[in-house]
């Protein structure tokens, strides 16, 4: 009985063992099948495999993200109206005949621009323009041109450039007034020379004081918008838009101690860039109007110490005599809390909103005397103390050159859209040139002349040595290199 018991449980055993195997065998052929299946047949295309086994995989999620965090379109619409500015400086070298002289300009700075017009008028930093004797523009398909500067403004850090084309990409004006902290923007500019380079941040903050205008210019208007988009040397004059890919600021200035970005950049709000390109346009300077007042910020120690009423606004230190400010009957100590009713807690916000209109114009201003509140208006006067317009005069006796307006059919029969006749020329630096009378110029420094008005313009923004180019009226062509 013991024997037929032990004889039972090795039966069992083999029993279990038997089919532990055959399991076993299932197994590893379904393995081998499905994981080591040798007789499959060999493939050339990598990416045709990868869609094959993808097939089912899931789709990318790129068009699905929320129109909040979709920058494709802005990206897309604003890049190619961001250029990208190359400047020369320095005197010419005459021991070099004209053209090389001129090809041996040095390129010493970059920076950024946008186009905001068609037909080729350009929006900068001053500071990417200043003092270059050349102003090379290129835009993001490689397109190059030179630039004639229209006119600048040191105090805002702004400059107007211009270039001869049409049908170009422009950004349009957005509303700098209208954007809060928190908001997404993007930065669109040429860091180190990188071309059409996008970053995205957030507003951090409005109305930024940092005082980096201060140590060159005695009348800055500091009013900027903080951002935390990655700006770099090279973004300056770069574009700031919002996600409709709407202009709201000029990139120009990092909070930085190694020059390279370290969290935050400030861009002119395109509120004040508006008017101040609409003057230039117009004038060729800025025509800025003041309440002739002497100012600081209102603080919780300044209230205290002065048993102030509130706690933010623009205290009013002095007044200037027969200004805009005088005459409204605003007085030493009291305190302007807001210009045509748009609230105003630091001098950086009262500069914006009296920086946007012209001499002459009348604004709101509301202000706290011995804590009372009062309205009156203020008629703004320019820095001279009158509402006089001041204009860029036109000059006709250039270095001893007397220069005239070329008549229209002379001009159809050179072929020239524009130019400058010399009528007469007195000793000096054009007859040195070797430059005779009635020749006329139609390029300075590559750059196209189309009237007297246009030629000041570019003259008034050069320094050294100029390359001239043009026609006599037989048709004989000249080129000349100047000292200027």
């Amino acid at each position: 009985m013991k024997a037929k018991r032990v004889g039972m449980k090795r039966y069992i055993l083999i029993v279990i063992v038997v089919v532990v195997a055959c399991l076993g065998g299932i197994m590893g052929s379904i393995f081998t099948l499905r994981f080591l299946n040798f007789s499959e047949t060999p493939y050339t295309s990598i990416s045709e495999k990868q869609q094959l086994l993808l097939a089912n995989y899931s789709s990318d999620t790129t068009y699905r993200v929320s129109p909040e965090l979709n920058f494709l379109a802005t990206a897309k619409y604003v890049t190619p109206a961001v250029v990208h500015i190359r400047t020369a400086y320095g005197p010419g070298d005459f021991s070099l005949n004209p053209l090389q002289n001129y090809l041996h300009h040095p390129m010493r700075s970059s920076g950024s621009g946008v186009i905001i017009t068609d037909d080729g008028f350009i929006v900068t930093n001053y500071h990417v323009i200043e003092d270059a004797s050349n102003i090379e523009v290129m835009l993001s398909n490689n397109q190059r041109f030179y630039a004639k500067v229209i006119g600048t403004d040191p105090n805002t850090d702004l400059a107007l450039i211009k270039i001869k084309a049409k049908k170009l990409p422009f950004v349009k004006y957005g509303d700098s007034d209208k954007i809060r902290p928190g908001e997404w923007v993007l930065a669109v500019g040429n860091p180190f020379n990188l071309s059409s380079t996008i970053t995205a941040g957030i507003v951090s903050a409005k109305a930024r004081n940092i005082g980096i205008l201060r140590e060159r210019n005695q009348l800055p208007v500091e009013s900027f918008i903080q951002t935390d988009a990655a700006v770099n040397p090279g973004n300056s004059g770069g574009a700031l838009v919002n996600l409709k890919g709407e202009l709201i600021g000029i990139n120009s200035a990092i909070a930085t101690s190694s020059g390279s970005y370290q969290g935050y950049s400030f861009a002119i709000p395109v509120s004040l860039v508006k008017k101040v390109m609409d003057d230039l346009v117009e004038f060729g300077q800025v025509q800025r109007g003041f309440l002739g007042i002497i100012i600081s910020d209102v603080d919780a120690e300044v209230a205290e110490s002065l048993a102030l009423t509130v706690n933010q606004g623009v205290l009013v230190n002095r007044v200037n005599k027969g200004g805009a400010a005088e005459e409204s009957g605003i007085e030493s100590g009291d305190v302007i809390v807001s210009i045509d009713d748009h609230p105003v807690n630091s001098m950086s916000e009262l500069q914006e909103w009296v920086a946007r209109n012209r001499p002459g114009k009348q604004i709101k201003v509301s202000y706290l005397h011995h804590g009372e509140l009062k309205n009156v208006t203020a008629r703004l006067r320019n820095n001279e103390g009158n509402e006089t317009m001041m204009s860029r005069e036109v000059l006709y006796n250039l270095n001893g050159a007397q220069v005239d307006d070329v008549p229209y059919k002379e001009l159809a029969t050179l072929q020239l859209e524009g130019g400058v006749q010399l009528k007469s020329i007195a000793e000096g630096k054009w007859k040195e040139a070797g430059v005779k009378p009635g020749f006329i110029i139609g390029y300075v420094d590559k750059l196209p002349v189309d009237n007297v008005e246009d030629l000041n313009r570019i003259l008034e923004f050069k320094k050294g040595g100029i390359l001239v180019e043009g026609f006599y009226p037989d048709g004989k062509k000249g080129t000349y290199g100047v000292e200027w």
